[in-house]
Parts: C-alpha cells; sequence; structure tokens
C-alpha cells in the first residue's frame, strides 16, 4: 500500500494533539496523534507522544508497543526509552524497565532526572529480588499471626472513634466517617483488630459469591473508588448509608491514586463487618502488592501506620472474592470476561485466589480484561487480560444462562457505560479521577424483581488539598 507522506500535514496535526494532550484530553489526542502518524509514519516523536497519551490512559500495552516503534525509528531518541521504561513500570516489569533507564542514564550521564530514576528504579529491583530470595529461604509466615493486638496501648491522648467490645457496631461506623471528614486517624490498634477480622471473613468465603435480592429490595453496586474519600461519603449521602435495607456491592479498586485510600479501605472494611451478608467487596487489579508499591497505597499505609500494616493489607487483599452473581442473573467482577469460551461460573468458583494476581488465566482476566465493540478477542490494551468483544460476552452470557455483566476498572465520562447489546455494563465510581479527567462518577441500583439497572451520577466534591499520587513511587511521576 503506497503510504501518503505529508510532513506538513503531520506537523499541524502533531500540534493540535499537543494542544489536546495540555488539556487532559488525551483520548482526542490520541486521534490526531493516530492521524498525524498516517502521515509521517517515521516520526519517533509521534510514537513516543502517542505513548505518553496511552499511559495517561492507562493503555500501557498499546504505550509499550508504541514507546518500541520509537525507539526503532530512532535508536538515540531518549524520550523514547523514558515512555517504554513508564509503560514496564506500569505493568510492575521493573527488570526491563531498569534496562531502559539504564540507557537513558548512559545517553544523559548528567542529567539529574535520568540519574534519580535509574537509582530508584535499581532500588525497586534489588528490594524485589531480596524479597524473592527470602521468601524462597523461608516458608512464608502469615503475617497476621504475628500481630499481637493486646501489647497495642491506647494513649490517653486518642479522642477518636473506639471499638465496642472489639466489634464494629453502627455508631463506630458513623464516629470513623466524621473523623476521616476531620483529616483524623483511626488508632492503629483499632486499625489492625479490623483487618485481622476482616481477614477472617473472607477466608470463610468463596471466590464467587452468590448473593440474593430479594423482589422488592434495592442494591447498589459501585464502581472504583481510587482512594477517594470525599466522593464515597458523597455516595453515601446520595444513595443512603449501607444497612441490611440498603446493600452496596464494591467492585474493586478501593484504593491507589487518591490520597485518601486509608480512609476509603476502612471505611468500606468497618461496613464489610457491620453488615457481612449485605455488604460486599471483590477484588481489581488495583488490590496487588506492585500495583500498591508503584500507585500510592503501600506508601500511604507506610505514612500514615507502618510497613507492618501494608503487608497485612497486601495477605487480606489476597482473601477478597473474584466475582458476585447477583439472583444467578447478573455476574459482576472487576475487568472482565475470558480468553476461552468454555469457562462457567463454577470455573470462577473454584479459583484459587490466595495469591498475587498472575499473568494470564481466570483470575487475571477477571481482574484486568476489558470489553471491546468489534467481534472477537484482542490482546489486551493494558498488556495484561484480553479484549473481548459482544459475540464473546454473548456466548458466555447463554453458557451460563445470565441476563448481563457489570464490570468497572475503565474511566468513563458519564461514569458509565452500556456496551454490547445492552448486555455488558461499565460503572466506574470515581469523578474527576486523579483530579484531572473531568468525568463523572456513577453507580447502579437495581431491585431484586426485575435486576434492571438504573443509573445514578454525580460530580467530583472537594476534597483537602492533597494530590492524588502524592504517596505514589517517585517514578510514577512520569505519569503526573
Amino acid at each position: 500500500m503506497e503510504q501518503n507522506i505529508n510532513l506538513e500535514k503531520a506537523e499541524s496535526l502533531k500540534e493540535e494533539a499537543n494542544e489536546l494532550f495540555k488539556k487532559q484530553n488525551y483520548v482526542k489526542a490520541i486521534t490526531l496523534y493516530s492521524n498525524a502518524i498516517e502521515f509521517n509514519p517515521n516520526s519517533a516523536v509521534l510514537y513516543a507522544n502517542r505513548s505518553f497519551a496511552y499511559l495517561r490512559t492507562e493503555c500501557f500495552g498499546y504505550a509499550l508497543e508504541d514507546a518500541s516503534k520509537a525507539i526503532n525509528l530512532d535508536k538515540t531518541y531518549v524520550k523514547g526509552y523514558y515512555r517504554r521504561a513508564a509503560s514496564y513500570m506500569a505493568l510492575g516489569k521493573t527488570k526491563l524497565a531498569l534496562k531502559d533507564y539504564e540507557s537513558v542514564f548512559k545517553a544523559r550521564p548528567n542529567d539529574k532526572d535520568a540519574k534519580l530514576k535509574f537509582n530508584e528504579c535499581s532500588k525497586i529491583v534489588r528490594q524485589q529480588a531480596f524479597e524473592k530470595a527470602i521468601a524462597v529461604d523461608t516458608i512464608k509466615k502469615c503475617i497476621s499471626e504475628s500481630i499481637n493486638i493486646e501489647s497495642m496501648s491506647l494513649e490517653s491522648s486518642y479522642n477518636g472513634p473506639h471499638l465496642i467490645d472489639g466489634k464494629v457496631t453502627k455508631q463506630f461506623m458513623e464516629e470513623l466517617m466524621e473523623a476521616y471528614k476531620d483529616q483524623k486517624k483511626l488508632h492503629r490498634k483499632y486499625a489492625f483488630k479490623i483487618l485481622l477480622d476482616v481477614e477472617e471473613l473472607f477466608k470463610s468465603q468463596p471466590s464467587m459469591i452468590d448473593v440474593t435480592i430479594p423482589e422488592d429490595q434495592k442494591f447498589t453496586v459501585c464502581g472504583d473508588i481510587h482512594g477517594q474519600f470525599y466522593d464515597l461519603m458523597n455516595i453515601f449521602k446520595l444513595n443512603g448509608l449501607p444497612s441490611t435495607e440498603n446493600p452496596f456491592l464494591f467492585n474493586g479498586d478501593f484504593v491507589d491514586r487518591g490520597s485518601f485510600s486509608v480512609e476509603c479501605i476502612f471505611t468500606l472494611f468497618g461496613f464489610k463487618l457491620l453488615y457481612p451478608n449485605h455488604f460486599f467487596m471483590a477484588r481489581g487489579n488495583h488490590e496487588s502488592q506492585t500495583m500498591n508499591q508503584m500507585y500510592g497505597f503501600e506508601g500511604e499505609v507506610k505514612s500514615k501506620y507502618s510497613m507492618q500494616m501494608a503487608e497485612l493489607f497486601t495477605e487480606v487483599y489476597n482473601w477478597l472474592p473474584l466475582a458476585h452473581c447477583l439472583n444467578q442473573r447478573v455476574l459482576v467482577m472487576h475487568g472482565g470476561l475470558f480468553s476461552r469460551d468454555e469457562i462457567s461460573l463454577d470455573d470462577i468458583r473454584v479459583t484459587d485466589r490466595n495469591r498475587q494476581p498472575p499473568e494470564e488465566g481466570i483470575m487475571c482476566e477477571l481482574l484486568w480484561s476489558d470489553p471491546q465493540p468489534m467481534k472477537g478477542r484482542s490482546p489486551s490494551k493494558r498488556g495484561v487480560g484480553i479484549q473481548f468483544g459482544p459475540d464473546v460476552t454473548a456466548r458466555f452470557l447463554e453458557r451460563n444462562h445470565l441476563d448481563y455483566v457489570i464490570r468497572s476498572h475503565e474511566v468513563k465520562s458519564d461514569g458509565y457505560e452500556v456496551a454490547h447489546d445492552g448486555k455488558c455494563i461499565t460503572v466506574f465510581s470515581a469523578p474527576n479521577y486523579c483530579d484531572t479527567m473531568g468525568n463523572k462518577g456513577a453507580f447502579i441500583n437495581m431491585n431484586g424483581k426485575d435486576m434492571k439497572p438504573q443509573f445514578v451520577t454525580y460530580d467530583a466534591v472537594p476534597h483537602p488539598d492533597v494530590k492524588p499520587m502524592a504517596y505514589a513511587n517517585s517514578l510514577m511521576s512520569l505519569f503526573g
């Protein structure tokens, strides 16, 4: 096919795309960079720019591809290596990222930023190698077994909420949320107690939870919260507090990016303990150690509590259920469907979840996959999981006698999206995601009788002046 090369046109489209990028309109910027590439397919700069826009929209697989193309076109183009290193970091592939940071550092030995990123990445790779060596040498003991709650004393100066006889009560939850709104902290003794109790509760549950919704009862499904505590409070203001009469399901990605993740997770875990049969939580791809190290949750827990607590969170997250089936009609998971047609609900039920998310298979795809408009399956834009088309959804629903699926995992400008002929619904509950995306948030209400989704959308509310990613790994500044 003869290429229609027009360097002037490509340059003009690039300038336009750069302006859109500055205004944080990444999706439109990607379209224009793509148009520019058609007019000048040999420009490393265009691929690197589009790679950066893909990074911003969390399409790490595509970002990686574009960065590699930029490097292939120009082996000396430093930004190409920067972008590829960032893509590898986002995917938790730290050794590959280190190779690219090393290339940047060798090319620019006097560049402070290059040196800083190379050193920081080296540190992470060494730390991971050390942790791996320890794990091999010793039988991995449960963090929960090493925690002695009784030895933790309550200082007389502590004026926050108290557990009653070691239990979460409605009064405790109301006081906890008020304390968090005032940026106060829950005592570490109570924080540890909640974590240990909720771990035992999750341990007793299967990987897929069957939920029964009575005919006349409302049920609410929320998507990603991502550490946006004040928006979580707004959800409860709009929809009422969780109770036995007002059940909720939070569909993963409770933490990371937003800098009030600790407040979010203890609020949600508290409600789980208070209403164990009417408050549900599913694991998202961000309830994992690699993501928490990169995107801020580990840093936030270390800052507000301790590394020991961060390790306990990792252990607790391993026990979160992977999916919920509502009235045997609707399947809810964080990511999406599978690379194989024959997967059944029973396969999900027996999936071993007590581990870090693997790179492939049922658990990986439940946490990472995304829908696509065209039929069939494609490699994931994220570099993990797959993309699945309307035909894949239709076959899965038919095979498992389901009406539709609900998933989260993707920012949507309206807070939700109905795709695949109404059979695949995305719900995302973090409005103005990362204080930059300008999207609405949404949650879904339905009743047990007809299970029809009703969407409630809302805008972001103000929050104290702590920026998103405030606790993230410094290498993530490439995204900022």
